[in-house]
């Protein structure tokens, strides 16, 4: 069954919005957001491209406590700032319904980029995280099924801890973000 997200749009709240409504993470997220740069002009030039589009439309599911909320959103902002498609905020805990819509292997993982037609109908996703930083989290679950294993806490310790790794110190990652967003958008 295809996925539709009709009954939300609208019902959003703006980039900016969110940004001025953050409770928590407000300068480290503003600080990703400052560090953005395309990774290639050739990058920018194809998210300007969408410019000349009507029939997109973006929600994003977050929530401004999520670690992985504050590193990718400031990227995911940058990249749609310049394309005029029209974006809106889902705030999680207020939409449990379209986040149940999204899970990411069975869990709710923030954020969750979700591209749809102007109709509501679900053309792609993106998230939590760039493929690369996921991997970790994804093999961990593959290989801890069972949440009550003795060393299931210090495995997913583990996990998270590569997850940070992967991202580094530097906004050298949001060039990932970038990368697979693009690659999202071409192909629809």
């Amino acid at each position: 069954m295809s996925k539709s997200v009709a009954d939300k749009l609208g019902k959003g709240i703006s980039p900016q919005q969110f940004v001025d409504g953050m409770t928590k993470n407000k300068e480290t997220f503003i600080g990703w957001m400052e560090q953005f740069s395309w990774p290639s002009d050739e990058d920018r030039e194809l998210f300007e491209s969408m410019n000349n589009r009507d029939d997109l439309r973006c929600l994003i599911l977050m929530a401004d406590w999520c670690g992985d909320v504050v590193r990718n959103v400031p990227a995911v902002f940058g990249a749609l700032e310049v394309t005029g498609i029209p974006t809106e905020v889902l705030i999680m805990e207020e939409n449990l319904d379209t986040m149940d819509q999204f899970l990411t292997m069975g869990g709710r993982s923030i954020p969750i980029v979700i591209f749809a037609d102007t109709g509501g109908a679900v053309l792609g996703q993106w998230g939590p995280r760039p493929t690369r930083i996921q991997e970790p989290m994804v093999a961990f679950k593959r290989d801890n099924t069972d949440r009550e294993a003795a060393d299931y806490q210090d495995n997913l310790a583990i996990a998270r801890a590569e997850i940070m790794k992967r991202y580094g110190d530097g906004p050298g990652y949001q060039a990932e973000v970038i990368k697979e967003l693009r690659e999202l958008l071409e192909s629809f």
